[in-house]
């Protein structure tokens, strides 16, 4: 996505068309607009033909070209195709490189914070029918996903879980008592914001469902929210689309930190309360 549109503004820059470009490759108007649309890789001999046509310098060739390489290389996510949905695959690439995730989540904890053992225990439920070995592998994912929270310069992450996440008994009383020990160690670090919306504040607006809200560093890639259901995902950059989440996200936050004031007490209580059941 970052190597197509600077590509699109280097071609602006210069000043040529999409045809032109188009006719300096002698291929199809499609073939470029689906260059600089990120809907397919870029070929080396194209990439250097164009910048040419568009009279980049060599140095500017070499870093487009080592970008496109880069491109090319397959995510870590990809060792796990037989544990990945397809559609899930284009949101790990995402959030391997946010610098912010925003996410709500009202039936579950996060994925991001869960532990082997819950992990699991979610898995079973929406996959009942895989064998020990097969489920071994997406918990694998899962927690191979949580190491963009302990890499240098992690992304921040700013959760909110309504209370239902917490109530409802997850594989057992201690599953949810050892839960709720990692989102206090969780807590403990600087990038991670946890708030909690208790059953208290009545209606809010995540009533609508889980969604993760997710911003980039690179100013080539939009913000992009994320929605998931149980057989696809949607993916939302526009931004009449995405504010709603982002004034949403804001508002419960608010609204948590307002009803919960002292979350780790609270969380602490709910813990003693598992840990006597």
């Amino acid at each position: 996505m970052v190597l197509a549109k600077r590509l699109r503004e280097r071609r602006e820059q210069a000043g040529v068309s999409q045809e032109e470009a188009a006719e300096a490759l002698d291929v199809s108007f499609a073939t470029v607009w689906r260059m600089e649309g990120a809907k397919t890789s870029l070929r080396t001999l194209y990439l250097k033909e164009l910048l040419r046509h568009y009279e980049a310098s060599d140095d500017e060739i070499e870093e487009f070209v080592r970008l496109a390489k880069q491109a090319e290389e397959p995510g870590w996510w990809n060792a796990f195709r037989e544990a990945l949905p397809d559609w899930f695959g284009v949101y790990l690439s995402l959030e391997s490189e946010a610098r912010l995730i925003a996410a709500y989540e009202p039936h579950y904890v996060s994925g991001l914070v869960q532990t082997p053992e819950y992990a699991r225990a979610t898995l079973r439920v929406g996959f009942p029918y895989e064998s020990d070995e097969q489920l071994d592998r997406r918990v694998e994912l899962r927690m191979r996903r949580q190491r963009i929270l302990e890499r240098e310069n992690p992304p921040t992450l700013w959760l909110v879980l309504d209370e239902t996440a917490l109530r409802r008994v997850v594989g057992g009383p201690e599953v949810m008592r050892r839960q709720i020990d990692a989102l206090l160690d969780a807590m403990d670090r600087e990038h991670v914001a946890l708030r909690v919306v208790p059953f208290s504040v009545g209606p809010h607006p995540g009533t609508g469902g889980h969604y993760s809200y997710l911003r980039f560093a690179e100013p080539e890639i939009p913000d992009t929210v994320y929605v998931e259901s149980l057989s696809s995902a949607q993916y939302f950059q526009e931004r009449s689309d995405i504010e709603p989440y982002l004034d949403a996200h804001t508002s419960m936050a608010a609204m948590a930190s307002e009803a919960l004031p002292d979350l780790r007490q609270w969380l602490h209580h709910l813990r003693k309360e598992y840990e006597n059941a």
